[in-house]
């Protein structure tokens, strides 16, 4: 039985991130990430940090659109801040119970303070991820939890049953990103890789641009081998994040797939409809995966329903307590998951890695799970943020050849997400807290 845990106090911060160059996204670029940090302290005096990347873009791209990019980012933040004070002087017994009651009136103001009554609910759940990690690392603490797995409600445990010994390193390739990174990738050992479509433009200018642009891909990387799938061919994995308006249009792309030699080596589309098309997707011969279109684990249930046959799990995106909803549904469906970025830090990386090593292992790849993780390639100062770890040095940190190698010392430490980086708490101790 769990002990009530009493919030005695709470505070809120925020770094802004430079990156290397701006990020191609929804048809759009964004110039920056904030990285916004939750302190969270007992009654008992414990305390704990949590974070969260802010992609506003992702979030919500109607907010994104509406206000500058700073000003956006800071509706975000300005969320997390009021469900930090709303949950002030109150208690909980678990981080999904918490989510629970809060959930609701913190959408309620989020579409008060951007003025959109459509308000996305990942918009809500992205604000509350810092909030959330810092519930799960508190609830740990207090209730003498010593690792992930425990911490882990066995309600989950199924959907996470795995202790895979390696997770492959799946690398963002957006518009921007050169051909010959891609190649220089593939050597690097990388072997599933996330490639953007849905350029910006017109929708006929984007289908034009998508064409040249997975040819290109095509050409020359098609014929690579890797050892890593059950085929030997290197998979596709495209993120159209919702800019293919009609079904056809993707059919036109497929079309085109199947013409220059590379729709067998398709392994998932993720996210190619704007979420209220609400396009049925069972008939299209690939697998298409959810991402920002299941906000929840109702979401889920739809999705699989329209045909989806995968899901993309955000845990440092839509929160630790709503993935493992969304997961067990999943499981319960039989539909494969795999871990999507938001840009992450080190830290939150680890979050999601500790999902990834535990997920069935994506169908077509050998014994591994699948973390997307691009913050390596787009962060100014990403040597400087791996230094934020608890564990800086940890084997699991960096990936080597395309994998991230997880041994017994990751599992025992669970990554060192259940430590608040001293980087983080230092924030709030400058300011005397």
């Amino acid at each position: 039985m769990s002990k009530k845990i009493l919030i005695k106090s709470v505070n809120s911060n925020f770094e802004r991130e430079p990156l290397i160059r701006p990020f191609g996204f929804k048809g759009i670029y964004q110039n920056e990430f904030w990285v916004s940090a939750a302190l969270l302290e007992s009654d008992s005096g414990n305390k704990q940090v949590g974070l969260m990347t802010q992609c506003l873009a992702w979030s919500d791209i109607d907010v994104f659109l509406a206000h500058s990019e700073a000003g956006g980012n800071l509706l975000l933040y300005l969320t997390l801040e009021h469900a930090l004070q709303e949950i002030k002087g109150t208690t909980f017994s678990n981080p999904l119970e918490l989510q629970e009651t809060i959930l609701n009136s913190i959408h309620e103001y989020g579409k008060k303070i951007t003025e959109n009554k459509k308000l996305r609910m990942t918009f809500t759940l992205s604000s509350l991820v810092a909030l959330d990690n810092a519930a799960w690392m508190l609830y740990a603490q207090e209730n003498n939890i010593p690792n992930f797995d425990e911490m882990i409600p066995e309600e989950f445990r199924p959907a996470l049953s795995y202790r895979h010994k390696r997770v492959a390193h799946v690398p963002l390739m957006s518009y921007a990103v050169p051909l010959s990174e891609i190649e220089d990738a593939v050597k690097q050992g990388y072997f599933f890789m996330k490639i953007k479509i849905g350029r910006p433009g017109t929708q006929e200018e984007m289908l034009e641009g998508d064409k040249a642009r997975i040819e290109a891909i095509h050409k020359l990387i098609g014929h690579i081998r890797t050892p890593h799938t059950e085929n030997g061919k290197l998979p596709y994995y495209f993120d159209a994040n919702g800019r293919y308006e009609k079904k056809e249009t993707l059919q036109r792309l497929l079309g085109h797939a199947k013409k220059v030699g590379m729709f067998d080596q398709i392994a998932v589309i993720e996210e190619p409809f704007p979420e209220e098309a609400d396009i049925e997707v069972g008939d299209l011969g690939v697998r298409i995966a959810a991402d920002e279109s299941a906000h929840t684990a109702e979401d889920v249930k739809k999705r699989i329903q329209m045909g989806y046959g995968a899901i993309a799990l955000k845990s440092a995106a839509k929160t630790l307590s709503m993935t493992l909803r969304m997961a067990k549904v999943a499981y319960e469906n039989n539909i494969p998951c795999f871990l999507a970025d938001l840009t992450c830090t080190p830290i939150l990386v680890d979050w999601n890695k500790n999902i990834a090593a535990r997920l069935a292992p994506f169908p077509g790849i050998k014994d591994m799970g699948l973390l997307e993780s691009n913050g390596h390639q787009n962060y100014v100062r990403w040597k400087e943020l791996v230094g934020y770890h608890p564990y800086p040095d940890g084997s699991w940190i960096e990936s080597k050849n395309g994998l991230y190698h997880l041994d017994k010392d990751f599992y025992e430490k669970s990554a060192g997400v259940l430590i608040s980086s001293e980087h983080y708490m230092s924030l709030f101790e400058r300011e005397g807290n």
